[in-house]
């Protein structure tokens, strides 16, 4: 008889766990996420190179922070890019990572 109850006891905490799990599964699968940019928005936004911070100029494709420092400096010895070519002109910065970067450059 005891292990009768003992057996219906179980029977009974195994039910009612295995009716709320997927209640609690599908609680799990409902929690918002982190809103992130999507890629199109991260392709399509724009870098002045005139007016961009190192930090803002790269996070251009294979322009990393040393390339950025020598992009404003030579803004600063040179004056404001007449072009979005005129990025070339900067040493290191040469034919490939412009046409990587060509969309998102501009100098207005």
């Amino acid at each position: 008889m005891k292990s009768c109850k003992k057996l219906l006891v179980f029977s009974f905490v195994v039910a009612i766990v295995v009716s709320f799990a997927p209640v609690l599964w599908a609680q799990e699968a409902e929690e918002p996420q982190p809103a992130q940019p999507a890629q199109e928005e991260l392709v399509a936004e724009k870098v002045n190179i005139n007016t961009a911070t190192v930090e803002e100029l790269a996070q251009l494709k294979n322009v990393g922070s040393e390339y950025a420092a020598r992009i404003v400096e030579y803004r600063q010895e040179h004056g404001l890019f007449e072009k979005p070519e005129d990025i070339m002109k900067v040493k290191g910065i040469g034919e490939k990572t412009f046409e990587l970067n060509k969309d998102r450059i501009t100098v207005e």
